[in-house]
């Protein structure tokens, strides 16, 4: 299984931090790769979330979303199209002064017939780019 564990900066306060991160609705807003999100059978702090990306074709997938306000959220694999498993978590610590630092980290398996080089490939070039998404929705005013 491809991974990636990244970690960044974000100058705005842990909650808002976490508010961003779990308001799936509205990532297509600012993440570029999602057209559409939704979430479903929400129960206490779980909640599956629907994704419609388009990295090189469309996939649509759903995971299980638990979330531990405000420090973590974590993630399962329920089911989806190309992908065999997606799993991960956002962990968030207090880094002083109104600022957050985020580590994000993701374990995603493919199906066989999609090449390794593409897997590490979304891992590597993807990732960066998502993570800034999130950095600059947070610091906006």
């Amino acid at each position: 299984m491809a991974g990636a564990t990244r970690t960044i900066t974000i100058n705005a306060p842990i909650e808002k931090v976490f508010d961003i991160i779990t308001d799936y609705d509205r990532y297509a807003e600012f993440l570029s790769e999602v057209k559409k999100v939704s979430t479903s059978q929400r129960q206490g702090n779980t909640v599956q979330v629907h994704y419609e990306v388009d990295v090189v074709k469309t996939i649509r997938y759903t995971i299980k979303v638990t979330e531990e306000r405000p420090k973590r959220m974590s993630w399962t694999f329920v089911n989806g199209e190309v992908m065999k498993d997606n799993k991960g978590s956002w962990t968030l610590e207090p880094d002083g002064e109104g600022k957050t630092r985020a580590t994000y980290n993701v374990e995603m398996a493919l199906g066989m017939l999609v090449p390794k080089a593409i897997v590490n490939g979304l891992v590597d070039n993807q990732l960066p780019k998502m993570l800034d998404a999130f950095k600059r929705r947070a610091e906006a005013p």
